[in-house]
């Protein structure tokens, strides 16, 4: 039985002031997408520069990623600043261990 990968994930800015929450098959992509401003020009990540990914989760089937994403993007900022927190105390930027990082912009 082949072994399916969806992402919950959250991303913030630089100084940490903004959280984006998502979900998506392919994390490496997405986090290239953000961060070059693929998907839209007037995109939520790219008018506040979110592209830092501090928090993400593994999910088998896509009906759960996104059951996830529904239920964090409900939540207060305190809620999803424990959850971060609770794998990535210090708010470090994970993309490094993604995908090289920064990535190189390929026409």
């Amino acid at each position: 039985m082949k072994q399916h990968n969806y992402f919950t994930y959250i991303l913030t800015n630089y100084k940490k002031t903004v959280l984006y929450t998502g979900v998506t098959n392919d994390l490496d992509r997405r986090l290239y997408e953000h961060y070059f401003g693929i998907d839209k020009t007037n995109s939520f990540t790219k008018k506040y520069q979110c592209f830092y990914l501090v928090w993400y989760e593994r999910h088998q089937y896509i009906e759960h990623a996104i059951e996830r994403e529904k239920e964090i993007k409900g939540w207060t900022r305190i809620k999803k600043e424990k959850l971060i927190a609770t794998e990535n105390p210090k708010w470090d930027f994970l993309n490094e261990t993604i995908m090289e990082w920064p990535p190189v912009n390929i026409p």
